[in-house]
C-alpha cells in the first residue's frame, strides 16, 4: 500500500494548519516500523539488482542506485517535510526583476568574454510520444525540414560566429533518447559547436503494492518479480530533470567545463523554442558583486488562462521556492489558479552558476521535493515513478531571483497545435531563432486547438496539403475527420466541427473568416 502521505499521485499535506486526523503515539510507531520494513526491504532489492551488473559498470550503477535510494527513503518520509499552506507568502519586492530593468547595450567584445562563460544546457530526455513519434522529442522537424536539435545547433552556431566564441552545447539524454541522439549528432561534425551529451540517471519502476522493484537484473527487462511481467513492460525509467544536477556532476563534464573558466549554465526544455540565449540576463548575472552572487535565476513569465496549472514562486520560510499545482491542498487549487493572486509562472528556462551546483552536490544540500508518478503499464502492472522537477531546487541556491521575461521566451511545442503555429505564416526563422512575423496585426499567438484526428504528427501532416495563411487568426478549433486543401486562408476565429461520420473538406483557395463549418462537406476529384 502507497505511504499514508500519498494519495494518486498527489501529496495529502499533513503539516500543522491543514485538516487531518492526529496520530496516537501508536499509529506513529507503526508508521516508523513501516518505513523502516520498507526502507531494509528496497536496500536488500538495489543490493541483488547491483550484483547483476557487469564488473565494468557496477561503479557506475552502485551511484545511480545510491541515488535512488535516497530519493525512496525521502519518498516514505515526505509527509513530515510537505509544505505548510499557511506559511505560503506572496513574492517580498525584489524577489522577481523585470526584464525591462535589465541593461542590454554592450560591446562586441564584451559580448565574447561574457560567452566564454556560458554553457547551454539542453534537457533531452523526452520521447516525441504524445505526438505519435516513437524516437527523441528532439528530432521531430518543426520548420523547414529542421529539428528541435538542429534549430538549437544552429541558434549556437551562428551565436559562436557572430561573436567569435566559444559556447558549448550539453545535452541531458536518457536511456530512451541516447543512441538516436548520438547517430545524429556525427552530421554536425564540420559545424561551429562543440557538442557534450551524458546520460542521465536510470532508476528501477516501484511495484505499487509492494513497493519493491520489478526488475531483478540490471539489464532493461532482465527478469521481472511477476512472472506475468513481460517484455513489453520496462523496469525502468528516467526520474525527471531535477535529476540533472545529480547527472551532469557523475559524468565529470561539471568538473571539465569549470576547469574551461565557464561559469555559468543556461538550462531550459529543447522543445521550448523561444528558450535562447539572452546577453541581457547574462551580464545582469556576471555583473553581480561577489557579495551579491546570483546563483539561481528562474525565467518566469505572466500567467494566462492557458497557465493557471503552471508552477509559480513563493516565498516559503525565508527563502524562494517553485510551488507546483500537485502539492497544493484540494481546498485551495482554486487560489493556486488565480491569476491575480499568482501572476507569474516557471518557463522552465533556468540560469546556474556551476560552482554552485558542484558545492550542493558534494555538501549533499541538495533538496527537491519527490513528485510521486503512478503509472499503469501496457502488461497491466501498476507501478511508481519517483521523479523531480529541475526548478524545484531554486531554494538551495543563494542569492535566487526570478526574471519576468517577455511571452516570446517561453514556446514550446507540447502538441501539434503548437507545432501549427510554428509551421505557419505567423513565425519567421532566422539563424535557428524562431520570431513572431512582424506583419501581424496583433503581439498574441491565436489559440489552436486541434482534435484528435489531428494528434499523431504523420496524421496531422497527412490532413495540410500545405499549412494555412494564419497571419490574422485569432482563433482556431477544429473537431473530427476534417481536411485542408492548398492555400487555405483563416481568419478571426474559426470553428470546423464534422460529427461522427461526417467528413469535410476545405477546398483549396478557400478564405474563411469568422466562420463556423459543420456538417458534411467533401470534394471529389472528377
Amino acid at each position: 500500500m502507497l505511504p499514508s502521505h500519498v494519495t494518486e499521485g498527489r501529496y495529502v499535506l499533513q503539516s500543522n494548519g491543514t485538516k487531518g486526523h492526529s496520530r496516537t503515539p501508536s499509529d506513529v510507531e507503526f508508521r516508523e516500523l513501516t518505513w523502516r520494513d520498507a526502507k531494509e526491504s528496497m536496500h536488500n532489492e538495489l543490493y541483488k539488482l547491483l550484483n547483476t551488473a557487469k564488473s565494468e559498470r557496477r561503479e557506475h550503477i552502485r551511484a545511480e542506485l545510491d541515488s535512488f535510494e535516497v530519493l525512496y527513503s525521502r519518498f516514505l518520509g515526505e509527509g513530515d517535510t510537505s509544505i505548510n499552506w499557511g506559511k505560503i507568502q506572496l513574492l517580498p519586492f525584489g524577489a522577481v526583476k523585470p526584464y525591462n530593468e535589465l541593461v542590454s547595450e554592450t560591446s562586441p567584445s564584451l559580448i565574447k568574454d561574457m560567452l566564454n562563460k556560458l554553457v547551454v544546457l539542453k534537457l533531452n530526455g523526452g520521447l516525441g510520444t504524445s505526438m505519435g513519434c516513437t524516437g527523441p522529442k528532439s528530432l521531430i522537424c518543426v520548420r523547414n525540414a529542421l529539428t528541435f536539435l538542429d534549430l538549437t545547433i544552429q541558434q549556437i552556431e551562428n551565436l559562436n560566429k557572430t561573436y567569435d566564441t566559444n559556447v558549448p552545447i550539453v545535452l541531458m539524454n536518457s536511456f530512451n533518447t541516447d543512441e538516436d541522439t548520438e547517430k545524429i549528432l556525427r552530421k554536425y561534425a564540420q559545424m561551429k559547436v562543440k557538442i557534450h551529451t551524458f546520460n542521465q540517471s536510470r532508476y528501477p519502476r516501484i511495484n505499487r503494492e509492494s513497493l519493491l522493484p520489478i526488475a531483478k537484473g540490471i539489464e532493461d527487462n532482465e527478469g521481472a518479480m511477476e512472472m506475468y511481467v513481460v517484455m513489453s513492460c520496462s523496469c525502468w525509467y528516467p526520474p525527471g530533470h531535477g535529476d540533472v544536477y545529480q547527472s551532469f556532476y557523475n559524468s565529470g563534464l561539471l568538473k571539465q567545463l569549470i576547469d574551461e573558466g565557464k561559469e555559468y549554465v543556461f538550462v531550459s526544455n529543447i522543445d521550448n523554442l523561444g528558450a535562447t540565449v539572452d546577453i541581457s540576463i547574462l551580464k545582469f548575472l556576471l555583473d553581480q558583486p561577489n557579495s551579491m552572487s546570483r546563483d539561481f535565476v528562474m525565467e518566469v513569465t505572466d500567467k494566462t488562462r492557458a497557465d493557471v496549472k503552471g508552477g509559480t514562486l513563493v516565498e516559503y520560510e525565508g527563502k524562494l521556492r517553485l510551488l507546483e499545482i500537485a502539492q497544493v491542498p484540494k481546498e485551495h487549487v482554486d487560489e493556486f489558479k488565480s491569476v491575480s493572486k499568482f501572476k507569474i509562472f516557471n518557463t522552465n528556462n533556468l540560469w546556474i552558476n556551476m560552482k554552485a551546483i558542484q558545492r550542493v552536490v558534494e555538501e549533499r544540500t541538495l533538496h527537491m521535493e519527490v513528485i510521486v508518478n503512478p503509472k499503469t503499464l501496457d502488461c497491466g502492472l501498476n507501478v511508481l515513478q519517483l521523479e523531480t522537477a529541475v526548478g524545484a531546487a531554486i531554494m538551495n541556491f543563494d542569492g535566487a531571483i526570478g526574471i519576468n521575461v517577455p511571452r516570446k521566451r517561453f514556446r514550446p511545442v507540447k502538441t501539434t497545435s503548437d507545432l501549427l503555429i510554428m509551421m505557419s505564416n505567423l513565425t519567421c526563422l532566422k539563424g535557428g531563432m524562431i520570431d513572431m512575423n512582424t506583419l501581424r496585426s496583433f503581439p498574441s499567438v491565436p489559440l489552436v486547438k486541434l482534435g484528435h484526428c489531428f494528434k499523431k504528427v504523420k496524421d496531422f501532416l497527412e490532413r495540410f496539403a500545405n499549412i494555412p495563411d494564419l497571419l490574422e487568426l485569432d482563433h482556431l478549433t477544429v473537431s473530427g475527420d476534417v481536411t485542408f486543401g492548398r492555400n487555405v486562408t483563416l481568419k478571426g476565429t474559426v470553428i470546423i466541427i464534422a460529427n461522427h461520420g461526417d467528413r469535410i473538406d476545405i477546398p483549396p483557395g478557400a478564405v474563411l473568416e469568422n466562420k463556423i463549418v459543420s456538417g458534411n462537406l467533401r470534394i471529389l476529384d472528377h
